[in-house]
């Protein structure tokens, strides 16, 4: 079980609050903890963190359906799932405008993201296809995509190898310069090295000095049962290689379920259609069902009516925060047969007689004898 508070809670906010209230409160706790607003306070900066994160999910609709369902377990499906944010700079590089944008940079200090400090790198995306089968048990699948890593030939630094970056005379290797307008001193990124503070003079010829390569490399990923369409699982610094000395991205891996012959999905619940004979639905019998273990038997009572609907208790999909399984819903319906012998031609036509003498109207197998004659 995760030992995180409840996002909620982290907010303040009630469970059915709405995006704006939502919103307004993280707003309000970024400012209050604000780093530039508590220097060296390490308590204040954990804060600022948690409700980073916590509306990283309940600001954005579809992983707040998700959190709602399953609570943390819902992003913590990935191997080494960690958190979204690494450091500082992705918070202020996602919520920006939440907590001021220009304004909030000018006020406090400089533009976090383009402050001159090394960059996490780029988050990835793709698309997993799983069958009911492999979200029944779980899985581990080996994937291969394609990511940017830092050179082989300058190991990132992007000068040509026996050469070295050189700090930037615009800026004294700050990556920032300031200018003065008014009563405010502006700090923008510096102009001549794009805020990195350093400055390439000899390029490497294999990146062309980026310090990047692209490559294809195997990531593992090990699914929990239980997954639903939609679903993301986050696989920490799996994603393209950030600056030397900074995280990778992350890979976040969408799930999408392929379409079954024979079973629909409901939740948890999965639900499936049997044909059976009218003998078996009037007398009862006991009848083997597939579900997605095997076959399992099932008792169908005697009078039982086309479209009934039975249930299998415990032979659906696993609940993904770990309480159990779903139910497996049969619906069965009367399968007419196409031929009939004589012989059972004059059983139903029998059966048809006396049936419309207890009932005094055409029966059903008026129907059926009248379609096969």
């Amino acid at each position: 079980m995760s030992d995180k508070r409840d996002f909620y809670e982290v907010l303040g906010v009630e469970r059915g609050a709405s995006e704006e209230e939502i919103k307004k409160s993280y707003r309000k706790l970024a400012l209050k903890y604000h780093p530039d607003r508590n220097p060296g306070d390490k308590g204040a900066e954990a804060k600022f963190k948690e409700a980073a994160e916590a509306y990283d999910v309940l600001g954005d609709a579809q992983k707040r359906r998700q959190y709602d369902q399953f609570g943390h377990r819902a992003f913590e499906g990935g191997a080494g799932g960690g958190p979204r944010f690494h450091n500082m700079e992705d918070i202020f590089s996602a919520f920006g405008d939440i907590l001021g944008g220009q304004m909030f940079g000018d006020l406090f200090g400089a533009q976090r993201r383009r402050s001159g400090g090394p960059q996490s790198g780029r988050d990835l995306k793709i698309v997993l296809d799983l069958s009911l089968e492999e979200i029944d048990s779980g899985v581990e699948r080996t994937i291969v995509i394609k990511r940017e890593d830092h050179c082989g030939g300058c190991k990132g630094s992007g000068a040509k190898p026996g050469t070295s970056r050189k700090t930037c005379e615009a800026c004294g290797g700050r990556g920032q310069v300031s200018r003065t307008q008014g009563f405010f001193a502006m700090v923008t990124p510096c102009p001549s090295c794009s805020g990195t503070g350093t400055r390439i003079e000899s390029a490497c010829a294999q990146c062309r000095g980026s310090g990047r390569e692209s490559v294809r490399a195997d990531v593992k990923i090990q699914i929990p049962a239980g997954v639903e369409e939609g679903m993301r699982l986050r696989i920490s610094e799996q994603g393209d290689a950030g600056d030397p000395g900074a995280p990778r991205g992350d890979l976040h891996c969408v799930i999408r379920e392929a379409e079954h012959k024979i079973f629909q999905r409901s939740g948890a619940d999965v639900i499936t259609e049997i044909p059976v004979s009218f003998a078996q639905m009037s007398l009862g019998d006991t009848v083997e069902i597939p579900t997605l273990r095997g076959r399992a038997e099932m008792t169908i009572p005697a009078g039982t009516q086309s479209g009934k609907i039975l249930r299998l208790r415990g032979q659906g999909l696993p609940v993904l925060d770990g309480r159990g399984r779903g139910d497996q819903h049969v619906r069965l319906f009367v399968e007419v047969p196409k031929k009939l012998s004589d012989r059972q031609k004059e059983l139903l036509k029998e059966f048809a007689e006396l049936d419309k003498k207890s009932s005094g109207n055409a029966s059903f197998f008026d129907k059926i004898v009248g379609y096969f004659s």
